[in-house]
């Protein structure tokens, strides 16, 4: 198939990152080798091989790349979120609109600061040589890791690019099955991402776990594709949503296979009873991938949850069969993630079940649109709330774990006693990781509150019937409270919960004493995104900042 102009300029993010992969394997090993034509004295240079030349040998070279790519991939897609231009069909499979483009730049913004931050957990070291008889067994360990970490550069950001691929295909995809195999690039991609460090006895057995409930979950979702393609013959989002409106009843392999994929999709969001894997794929990975999987993972997941729920099998008129599971699933998942997160000594186990909860509090706003109280403005302003929730999650979720892999530069941020007095090792970052956890709480005037506030206003609009957002227009839902309304209530008092874990990070932070005295590392890059996040999770919770953002968002949520 030859792409038309229009439709390599809208595929622009990708074919960059088509292109950053390709060169990423070769550049690294452009060299002096010559190929000898046989029978003949003549050598021709084929510049593959032999001895690498002194610019295409830098370890750094990768990083560099990769950072480059996600740059150039947020800028193209920022500009497609912001374009009102109608909907490119490509191939039959793909739909490019400012919807799948504000999805990309929220991929691309999390994977960009991953490949930044993985510049000090995973160093390129340009001095590495091999040890050295008169070298000490200790030394010639750090310089045998340092040439290992060297040579692993181009593989950690070539699956880096390939999640983020992986992706944003996923986001434009039309069809179900091209759906689940962008989602399946993605996700092995990530697999590996997980269990990279595997000199770190955790980090393989998370990525053992992680690769094995995933395949079992990819597995059962393929199958229920399967189903409903028996079902509808064909896999276009469009006939399978005119073939459900169609249906006189509900047809037991339309059914099921709604229920298989959902399951493989509740994986990807870390839903509960699927979310078991998430909390050791989190703790074993390291903190930037682990911010990766919090954040550009789960917006994958709830991309393909708002495609088959909402635009596949959701009734013009009436309550979705959907609706009752989902919301118990919402409050089960939100509440356990809460539990389990007062009980972790662990941050970063911590954060993967503050990432459940999460999740939950989405999926209730999911499940009230399900219960077909709404009409389409209340619609809207669901979609809204999840997919700003989702946005600045990138924000304050990933700025957290880019606080944590500050400390794991130094081999810390398994232990709570890590945390232990931050504030006096740098009050920067402490003050940063304060805002961070407030955020995620939904403490006001962070982005956090307002995404919360946008969620709970949507659930609390469909209970009343009413896609006002005015106080008065609420007020009927105090002579009949609908049970939707319960799910407002949930989130409620489930953020409250999470207040007590998240204030507990700041306590050790600032009140406890430091096991070391000693500064954090500079990392100057790092530290910089993690300030620079904490700032905009400022700005994007109240004033210009946040009506910018809410304003892009209605303008991608417009064009689902």
């Amino acid at each position: 198939m030859i792409l038309s102009n229009t439709e390599m300029e809208v595929l622009l993010p990708e074919m960059i990152l088509v292109v950053s992969v390709v060169l990423a394997i070769l550049v690294p090993n452009i060299g002096d080798a010559k190929f000898r034509i046989p029978l003949t004295r003549v050598r021709v240079p084929i510049f593959v091989g032999g001895t690498r030349l002194k610019g295409t040998s830098d370890p750094r070279l990768p990083a560099l790349i990769s950072i480059t790519a996600f740059s150039l991939a947020m800028f193209f897609s920022f500009f497609g979120v912001s374009a009102d231009s109608s909907a490119v069909e490509i191939g039959g499979v793909l739909a490019v609109n400012s919807f799948s483009r504000m999805m990309s730049f929220v991929f691309y913004a999390a994977l960009l600061l991953a490949a930044v931050a993985a510049n000090y957990r995973l160093p390129a070291r340009p001095s590495a040589r091999a040890p050295r008889e008169r070298d000490s067994a200790a030394q010639a360990e750090r310089l045998v890791r340092s040439l290992m970490d060297n040579r692993r550069q181009v593989d950690f950001h070539i699956l880096l690019m390939m999640v983020g691929l992986g992706m944003s295909l996923m986001a434009m995809a039309s069809n179900l099955f091209f759906m689940f195999v962008a989602i399946e690039l993605a996700s092995l991609a990530s697999y590996i991402l997980v269990a990279f460090h595997k000199e770190e006895a955790v980090g393989g057995e998370a990525g053992a776990k992680y690769f094995i409930v995933g395949s079992v979950a990819s597995a059962t979702g393929i199958y229920g594709m399967s189903l409903v393609y028996l079902w509808a013959g064909d896999l276009d989002f469009d006939a399978l949503a005119a073939s459900w409106a169609a249906m006189d009843g509900y047809d037991p392999l339309a059914v099921i296979g709604l229920g298989l994929m959902l399951v493989a999709f509740g994986f990807k969001v870390s839903a509960a009873p699927f979310h078991l894997a998430a909390p050791d794929a989190y703790a074993g990975a390291s903190s930037p991938v682990a911010g990766v999987l919090a954040t550009a993972s789960k917006a994958m997941g709830f991309v393909a949850l708002l495609r088959v729920l909402l635009h596949v099998a959701m009734p013009d008129e009436g309550e979705a069969i959907w609706f009752v599971l989902l919301a118990l699933i919402a409050i089960v998942t939100m509440t356990w993630g809460n539990l389990a997160a007062l009980t972790s000594e662990n941050p970063k186990r911590m954060l993967a079940y503050s990432s459940v909860a999460h999740a939950g509090y989405m999926l209730a706003a999911l499940a009230a649109v399900g219960s077909g109280l709404g009409d389409d403005s209340t619609t809207r302003l669901v979609l809204v709330a999840i997919i700003f929730h989702l946005s600045v999650l990138v924000l304050f979720k990933l700025g957290a774990f880019l606080v944590l892999g500050l400390l794991e530069i130094e081999g810390r941020s398994h232990r709570l006693e890590d945390l232990h007095g931050l504030a006096h090792r740098d009050p920067l970052v402490a003050g940063s990781m304060f805002i961070f956890m407030l955020s995620l709480a939904g403490v006001p005037p962070l982005a956090g509150f307002l995404s919360k506030l946008l969620m709970i206003n949507g659930i609390i609009n469909i209970s009343a019937g009413t896609g006002s957002t005015s106080a008065d227009a609420i007020v009927p839902w105090a002579e009949s409270v609908d049970p939707v309304f319960w799910l407002a209530v949930a989130i409620v008092l489930n953020s409250a919960l999470s207040l007590f874990y998240y204030l507990r990070i700041a306590l050790v932070m600032f009140f406890e004493t430091p096991e070391s005295t000693k500064p954090l590392r500079r990392a100057t890059h790092l530290r910089n995104s993690i300030v620079t996040l904490a700032f905009l999770t400022l700005a994007f919770g109240i004033g210009s900042g946040a009506d910018f953002l809410l304003e892009l968002v209605q303008n991608a949520v417009s064009a689902f």
